[in-house]
């Protein structure tokens, strides 16, 4: 299944995520009564699948077309999300999915933990993961706290507005993986296009912005005291990538993360010794869905009695109760997949 994009307008956006999604690019926002307001621009967020509150997910096309990713599970149950995970999560779907496009610098900002979020009547915390698809030469990232520091000088440094001398940046590139748990402070620099998994939720406790001011010359709201008990202050050091030059590995199946909340690899069909265009995928053991990200390239993907055409942009949801997947690289086009599930 592949769903309707959801565009998300933001102060630091960029330009990159309507032609890498092949949207119209006279696309516009429109008012309440769906009538045309202006073209889209400073689109930062695409959120390819999602079912969080008011920004749910709705099926593309297909006899399936304008059905919503709850309701959904709803009629398929553990068929569509996996058995343990519909006992686990019900209706709602464990995961978002998202491509961010930096133009500017995000601001540096933390995320809670489930038992906090659960003290904060949030359904859960947020982990999550990037896939670097694309970064200017002097782009960067922030990324844990660079020394120890204790709670006191944390609110001394973020009031002084000199929080960032004692976070870690690093240079990206494509194919760079950064795991983020819950409570490690971060930031996605300008420059850098990516891909993000996550759990489902919005919590972001907003840390330092850059003194930047919105479109009504006010500055964003900050979050210092909500943050104190989300950051991790043991994430220290090396905070840097998980994972380099995937690509590079000649293999086909590149494990990147797996925690708790979700497992991803690297899938490069062209790397198969089997056949250097082809890949089949057994994922009838996981008891879960699987969704592929294209990131790069083009070709073929099989699932059981369907076959569809799939390129750079798509993001395309495998029910549990599929067993196998075929992948098959077009010619030359450099296929690169993620693959993730629980």
């Amino acid at each position: 299944m592949v769903f309707k994009p959801i565009l998300k307008q933001k102060i630091w956006g960029g330009e990159r995520i309507i032609p890498f999604k092949h949207l119209d690019g006279n696309l516009a926002e429109k008012d309440e009564n769906g009538n045309p307001l202006c073209l889209m621009k400073q689109v930062g967020e695409s959120w390819e699948i999602s079912g969080y509150p008011g920004s749910e997910s709705v099926v593309a096309e297909g006899e399936l077309s304008g059905i919503s990713l709850p309701d959904l599970i709803d009629i398929y149950k553990g068929d569509l999300i996996g058995r343990k995970n519909y006992e686990k999560y019900g209706n709602r779907f464990p995961l978002l999915i998202k491509f961010i496009d930096a133009a500017d610098d995000l601001s540096l900002q933390v995320h809670p933990d489930d038992e906090l979020a659960g003290k904060r009547n949030m359904p859960c915390g947020k982990t999550e993961m990037w896939y670097i698809l694309d970064a200017t030469p002097e782009a960067s990232l922030l990324s844990g706290f660079s020394k120890k520091i204790t709670r006191e000088e944390y609110k001394k440094m973020v009031k002084e507005n000199t929080i960032l001398d004692v976070i870690n940046r690093y240079p990206v590139a494509h194919g760079d993986v950064y795991f983020l748990p819950a409570g490690r402070i971060h930031g996605i620099g300008s420059g850098t296009f990516l891909t993000e998994i996550q759990q489902t939720s919005d919590a972001t406790y907003r840390i330092y912005d850059y003194d930047r001011k919105d479109k009504n010359g006010k500055s964003r709201e900050l979050h210092v005291e909500q943050s104190l008990d989300a950051v991790n202050f043991d994430s220290e050091g090396d905070c840097g990538t998980v994972s380099k030059n995937m690509d590079k590995t000649g293999l086909p199946v590149n494990e990147l993360v797996k925690c708790d909340y979700f497992t991803t690899s690297l899938i490069i069909p062209g790397n198969s010794t089997e056949n250097a265009k082809v890949l089949n995928l057994d994922i009838s053991k996981n008891d879960s869905f699987s969704i592929l990200i294209v990131g790069r390239g083009s070709g073929i993907l099989t699932a059981g009695d369907y076959s569809e055409g799939i390129r750079a942009g798509d993001v395309l949801l495998v029910p549990a109760s599929f067993g196998s997947l075929r992948l098959e690289c077009l010619e030359n086009s450099g296929l690169e997949v993620l693959e993730t599930h629980i």
